[in-house]
């Protein structure tokens, strides 16, 4: 039989298709949409978990002290830079009284002035009672009229009255003087407690409002971290639990502390638990007032039982599982979880027994017609 040239290269052309189509299917089943999918495996292994909290939290002080005047003015002097100590008593500056002299001596005049007037109206009071008592004397002797007493009497009332405004204008004007020393007393700055300058917010020759804060004093033995801890992973956080710091200035420097209380409010926006967490000993130099600090808390031990690796734990609509490995194909299994450690791993109530293969990572989210290829390690996956 005789193959003609058409007929060849027909055959030729349909070798080659072959052979491509079979490429190409090898490549699908390999590494295409078509290839298993690489996974990791282990074993659910039975032992003691430590669970332990981790929360971020910020430098803050309990006892804050802001000192400033208790009325508008002009600040005179400061005394006290940032960082310097103080004490409690301490003068650190100093208000301009600026017309609060003059007031002062204008009022002492006045003062004068009114002494004067009240021993004058005293004086009228004396002579109106003897003119009075006279005319008694008199009228019994019948050597005046009653007209005559009635007068000496009326002018006997008006001179006590006279004399208690008089008395009532130095009283006013004694308190208005007090007032206005106190007002002068008050513009010394003095600090409320001993601790440290943490803020100087204005300048000598700046004008304050009353109430306004010139200089910040901190406590330093109150300086604790306002922490912040996941309301899911929360339970068992209460008083007392001892704690790891690491500051963000002394990486790698942990330091120990203790919780003093968990806040009776929580964080509705960001579903977080507030609680304050005290230094055992206060590091030095001191971390600055709103420095981050990372913080943990190592919680009660648990009792042995199934523990898996974080990473297993997959979810498949509404169910919490893992992939379980069954005569080398996988299976879907619906888990109860308990607590977690901060290495990763995660207690297991219910679902799974000690010894139990389970898929830890895969290349691709498996589904259920994904096929599997079990390997030592996933290239760019931190095992």
């Amino acid at each position: 039989m005789n193959i003609t040239g058409m007929q060849r290269r027909k055959l030729a052309l349909g070798t080659v298709v072959v052979v491509l189509a079979l490429l190409l299917g090898y490549v699908a089943l390999r590494s295409g949409p078509l290839a298993p999918v690489a996974v990791t495996q282990a074993k659910v292994e039975s032992r003691v978990l430590r669970p332990a909290l981790f929360g971020m939290g910020t430098i803050d002080a309990e006892h804050v002290y802001k000192v400033g005047p208790t009325f508008a003015g002009r600040v005179k002097r400061l005394t006290v830079q940032v960082g310097d100590l103080v004490t409690a008593g301490q003068v650190i500056g100093e208000m301009d009284p600026i017309d609060l002299d003059d007031k002062l001596n204008a009022q002492a005049a006045a003062i004068g002035g009114a002494e004067a007037s009240l021993r004058e109206a005293s004086a009228r009071q004396a002579h109106a009672a003897n003119e009075a008592r006279r005319y008694e004397g008199l009228l019994a002797a019948q050597a005046t009229s009653e007209e005559v007493l009635a007068a000496k009497r009326q002018e006997l009332a008006s001179a006590q009255a006279a004399a208690a405004n008089a008395r009532s204008n130095l009283a006013r004007m004694h308190s208005d003087f007090s007032g206005l020393r106190s007002q002068r007393g008050s513009l010394r700055l003095i600090a409320p407690a001993s601790g440290i300058v943490t803020l100087r917010q204005v300048e000598p020759g700046a004008s304050v409002a009353g109430g306004q804060a010139v200089v910040e004093i901190v406590d330093p033995a109150s300086i604790w971290i306002n922490v912040r801890f996941d309301q899911v992973s929360s339970a068992g956080l209460m008083p007392g639990l001892p704690a790891r710091i690491e500051l963000r200035s002394r990486e790698g420097q942990m330091l120990r502390g203790k919780v003093l209380r968990i806040e009776p409010k929580a964080d509705p926006v960001t579903e977080e638990t507030l609680g304050k967490v005290l230094f055992d000993t206060l590091p030095q130099p001191l971390p600055p007032l709103g420095e981050y600090a990372e913080v943990t808390l190592d919680l009660a031990p648990l009792g042995k039982g199934p523990v898996i690796p974080n990473a297993a734990v997959r979810r498949q609509g509404n169910t919490i599982g893992v992939w379980k490995l069954e005569d080398g194909d996988r299976v879907f299994v619906p888990v109860v979880l308990g607590k977690a450690d901060l290495d990763g791993n995660v207690q297991v109530l219910k679902g799974l027994r000690e010894g139990d293969a389970i898929i830890v990572y895969s290349e691709v989210e498996l589904t259920a017609n994904s096929r599997i290829k079990i390997v030592d390690r996933i290239p760019g996956v931190t095992p």
